[in-house]
């Protein structure tokens, strides 16, 4: 029971989704003596249920993995005993392979796999240790469901604003860590001189970037549907987000008909055909009731020495310039100001976003 205690003390001090999984899995790794302990999120990708790495720890470290790639995705399809137990909604599925154990916990929220922790050679645990486990297992539960609660907008499901900062300072983190030891503080403002070859080779580059995405003519869809249909109008938009965007994208409604993107690391060829094809998939989708929507983007790279205000303010004006002429666009920042069609402002890193 002291145990227990000591443990349930640990996992409800954390209000953030991270520190919540390494605080549960290295305690449920040293209760069980397990060589390993991994923490899966879980993602529907293609119509397939895919497991995503998002933290491993051992008795020598503990990994955040930040940029996993779909070589490192599990299907639980292909393992026929995990898919089983999956399927009967277990929360404890132990397997063997290899004559070695391996216990997957899987948690489930609302009837829907949430997340899933594998631990790696466990020692066989008598019944009061495992009642210990499954103890921990409701409490994790509970949290990440509070967590979920709090961090959702309550009508599309996808993040709400006053994550925004917290999610935005994880990119950075991670960006700054991957940094090579001499690289310089980029130069954040978009050049007109730089020669050919050094914009081509910066092309190639991969960055993330922040969208600011706006329903058109939304209030008039209020107007002459109801808010009824309105409110669906949102809904489908997150789900066309949902399934255009991955899992270790960042997407979020900041109120009303307006949406933020974060994009991971992709370069500015791969950024402009992201996020003009998205336009192009709301403006064929076919609404219920309500017929054609279409969206209007701006987008900005994010620059790894500014503050998130600066950059919402760029992809912002790129947005506003979008709606003011024709809407139905995706616009990028530094090609508008280059163009000569926005004028390049300084950023104010005094301002705080919120």
């Amino acid at each position: 029971m002291n145990s227990f205690i000591k443990h349930l003390v640990e996992i409800t001090g954390h209000r953030d989704h991270d520190l919540l999984n390494i605080s549960v899995a290295s305690s449920l790794r040293e209760l069980l003596a397990a060589e390993q302990a991994t923490v899966f999120e879980v993602v529907s990708m293609g119509g397939h249920t895919v497991m995503r790495p998002k933290i491993r720890i051992t008795a020598q470290s503990t990994d955040v993995l930040e940029q996993v790639t779909d070589a490192d995705d599990l299907l639980p399809e292909q393992i026929s005993d995990l898919w089983q137990g999956l399927g009967q909604k277990l929360s404890i599925i132990r397997l063997v392979e290899d004559g070695h154990e391996m216990l997957w916990l899987p948690i489930w929220i609302n009837d829907k796999l949430h997340t899933c922790l594998q631990l790696s050679h466990p020692q066989q645990a008598e019944e009061p240790v495992m009642e210990v486990v499954n103890g921990m297992l409701i409490v994790y539960r509970n949290f990440q469901n509070l967590l979920d609660y709090s961090e959702r907008d309550s009508l599309t499901g996808l993040l709400n604003r006053k994550t925004f900062d917290d999610s935005f300072s994880k990119v950075l983190r991670t960006n700054l860590r991957e940094m090579k030891p001499l690289e310089v503080m980029p130069d954040s403002q978009p050049s007109l001189a730089k020669p050919e070859t050094e914009r081509r080779e910066q092309d190639a580059e991969k960055f993330n970037w922040l969208a600011v995405l706006d329903i058109d003519h939304f209030k008039r869809i209020n107007d002459q549907f109801g808010h009824l249909y309105g409110d669906e109008v949102l809904i489908l938009i997150a789900n066309l987000l949902r399934n255009s965007f991955r899992p270790n994208d960042r997407l979020f409604r900041f109120g009303g008909e307006e949406f933020v993107i974060l994009l991971r690391s992709v370069t500015k060829q791969d950024a402009d055909q992201i996020f003009d094809r998205f336009r192009q998939t709301v403006g064929n989708y076919h609404f219920p009731q309500v017929g054609t929507v279409t969206v209007s983007i701006g987008y900005a790279k994010i620059d790894l020495f500014e503050p998130a205000v600066a950059i919402v303010g760029r992809a912002d004006q790129a947005l506003y310039y979008a709606k003011m002429n024709g809407r139905n666009r995706s616009c990028f920042y530094d090609s508008l100001v280059v163009s000569g069609d926005l004028q390049q402002e300084q950023a104010n890193d005094i301002a705080e976003f919120f």
